[in-house]
C-alpha cells in the first residue's frame, strides 16, 4: 500500500487529468513518442473514454478523458507545461527525434529559462511539454 505524503495531506496518489477531442493522437504522443506506459484505461463510461499513463511508482500519472461529444479545448497559454526531467542528454535527445519524426517539432518556450537545457514540444491538443535535460530540483 502507498504511504500518505504527510499527516497534513495524506494522499497516496495524484493525478493531472485533462480533456481531450483526439484520444488516439494522444495515446500514440505519449506511448510511442514520449514512451510513458499506459497504467489503466476504460471506455464507455458515462460517455467517457480515457488512458492513465504510469510514471515512475505509478503515484504519479496522468490522465486524459475523451467525451462522445468532444470539441477541442484549448490550452491556458502557451507557458502552461508538463516538464519531465531526463538527466541522459542523449535519451532525452532520442525522445526530441523521435516526436520530431512523427510531426511534433521544437516549438519556442514562452519562458525563455526553459531554452537553457530543456527542450519545448506540443502534443496533438498544442499542451506543451518541457524535455528538461537535469536531474530536477
Amino acid at each position: 500500500m502507498n504511504q500518505p505524503w504527510s499527516e497534513q495531506m495524506p494522499a497516496v496518489q495524484f493525478r493531472v487529468a485533462r480533456p481531450t477531442h483526439q484520444l488516439d493522437k494522444i495515446i500514440e504522443f505519449y506511448t510511442k513518442g514520449l514512451g510513458l506506459e499506459i497504467v489503466g484505461s476504460f471506455a464507455k463510461h458515462e460517455g467517457y473514454d480515457g488512458v492513465m499513463f504510469g510514471l515512475p511508482g505509478v503515484d504519479y500519472h496522468l490522465e486524459f478523458t475523451q467525451h462522445v461529444d468532444a470539441l477541442p479545448v484549448l490550452p491556458p497559454s502557451r507557458d502552461n507545461l508538463l516538464v519531465f526531467y531526463i538527466p541522459d542528454g542523449t535519451a532525452r535527445d532520442e525522445i526530441v527525434a523521435r516526436l520530431s519524426s512523427m510531426g511534433y517539432p521544437e516549438v519556442e518556450p514562452e519562458n525563455p529559462y526553459w531554452k537553457h537545457q530543456g527542450v519545448t514540444l506540443c502534443d496533438p491538443d498544442g499542451w506543451r511539454i518541457v524535455l528538461q535535460n537535469t536531474a530536477g530540483i
